[in-house]
């Protein structure tokens, strides 16, 4: 505690004082006042006194939300998504996160890997308004390769991503493996994009045989086998590995009891899901019209049984997280380059705004989760999984004051119109909302005052994972 705080009479008097709010936190929920100082939340008790004080009377006080899988200013072969690590993160920070997770990619094959992380690194700093981490991409598992991943984890990313489809980024089995041992032995954790890439290519050779290349026929080409298939496999050689595994974006029922399986063997497996598969269907993209092009995502969207299922397993704790997978393509100049095939558009879904909102509306509101399972999923088992606890994800003594003042009784509608993330269109038009974030803070200082942006300058920064 610095010298300067003062003290009204035996009390201490904080830099700022967040009163009578409800806070929930990763084991329970509390009403108290957060005495924050120096940036760090410092404690948690009625009647604190600070030289600024802000009310949450009647609101929920929750940690800043930890997004376990974000695409900001991601570059593809034919194009950048239309977000900015400016723009992108200013709306995550109005919508109640205040740490994303995102990826390197290393832009030529051989690159070393940290210099891909350093021009990764370098197009964040100076421009994101929140804190952000990366997962490392491996896209090789050549013995140069891999003798970098413990500097990868010295420099704080614990994390390693990994396709089991893709050109450029597909790694046969033995090549898995490798990758698992190897991130293992140096104490990190794989996390693993999985479809089966032949499942995949032998759909998309018979649907243009047939010459059916529509938007209606994008899900055909990714079916719900190739991501069961590619679940289990992976599983199997991440059990025989002896490697923890986690599985981005389940949106199959098949792929949910899979890790639920491989965990009741004492598996170490997670699974992240995401707000597109618990809220939208493949009735979105199969309209007969290229509006469905708004939805092409990888895996597709599926069915509403798969929905249910998802709801279910992130119910009783199967699937552990939920990110957004957010990789934002306007309408409008990007997606429309696929007019004439599907494998034209760019895939990818906005939705690094809404996610806190949609999992309260259609979470807590629905009673598949309670308001602590609630903040475990969105925010303390990412922070956990990938190195940022005990700074980030819950509402404790020492721990960085990322908070977020959410008001449980607003109602309201998502619109394109009233979102601040750089694209034309919101997957989420005209769905219902309950609650709203009213205020954000990020290490204790306001981001997002009464449902406005302050006009802060950006102060976010990279954040060092622990193994």
């Amino acid at each position: 505690m610095r010298e300067q705080t003062q003290n009204r009479g035996s009390r201490m008097v904080y830099d700022l004082v967040v009163k009578d709010g409800t806070i929930v936190s990763s084991i329970g929920i509390s009403r108290a006042d957060i005495g924050i100082q120096d940036g760090k939340i410092a404690q948690i008790a009625p009647a604190l006194n600070g030289r600024e004080e802000r009310s949450a009377e009647h609101m929920l006080v929750l940690p800043g939300g930890v997004d376990p899988h974000v695409h900001i200013q991601m570059p593809t072969a034919m194009m950048t998504t239309c977000d900015t690590w400016a723009g992108a993160t200013r709306a995550a920070a109005l919508g109640g996160t205040t740490t994303v997770v995102d990826f390197v990619e290393p832009n030529y094959p051989g690159q070393p890997l940290m210099q891909a992380f350093e021009e990764r690194r370098a197009l964040a700093q100076g421009q994101s308004a929140i804190d952000y981490a990366f997962h490392m991409t491996l896209c090789s598992s050549a013995p140069e390769t891999l003798r970098q991943v413990p500097e990868v984890l010295e420099a704080g990313m614990p994390s390693f991503k990994v396709y089991t489809t893709y050109t450029g980024f597909h790694l046969a089995d033995e090549e898995l493996l490798a990758v698992l041992r190897c991130v293992a032995a140096a104490g990190g954790l794989t996390i693993v994009h999985a479809e089966s890439d032949a499942i995949i290519q032998d759909a998309v050779a018979r649907l243009l045989a047939e010459g059916q290349q529509s938007v209606a026929d994008f899900p055909l080409s990714r079916p719900e086998i190739a991501e069961k298939e590619a679940i289990q496999r992976v599983l199997t050689l991440a059990d025989y590995a002896n490697a923890p595994v986690y599985i981005v974006h389940v949106s199959t029922r098949s792929g949910a009891e899979a890790i639920t399986n491989a965990r009741k063997k004492g598996q170490p497996a997670w699974g992240e899901t995401c707000p597109q598969y618990l809220l939208l269907d493949e009735s979105r993209i199969m309209t007969g019209q290229f509006e469905g092009a708004k939805f092409v995502c990888c895996p597709p969207l599926r069915t509403p049984d798969d929905q249910a299922a998802l709801w279910s397993a992130l119910q009783a704790g199967d699937l552990q997280t939920v990110g957004t997978d957010h990789c934002a393509f306007n309408f409008i100049g990007q997606k429309q380059l696929g007019k004439e095939s599907f494998l034209n558009i760019p895939s990818g879904l906005p939705g690094i705004e809404l996610r806190m909102t949609l999992l309260y509306t259609y979470g807590v509101k629905n009673g598949y989760l309670s308001l602590t399972d609630w903040i475990n999923r969105c925010c303390t088992t990412p922070a956990r999984l990938f190195g940022l606890y005990p700074h980030k994800g819950d509402i404790q003594p020492g721990f960085d004051a990322d908070l977020v003042i959410f008001d449980p009784d607003w109602r309201g509608m998502a619109t394109q119109s009233a979102l601040h993330e750089n694209v034309d269109y919101t997957p989420y038009e005209g769905f219902e909302l309950s609650g709203r974030v009213k205020s954000t803070l990020l290490r204790g200082r306001f981001l997002v005052s009464d449902g406005e942006w302050t006009g802060a300058p950006p102060a976010g920064k990279f954040i060092c994972g622990n193994p």
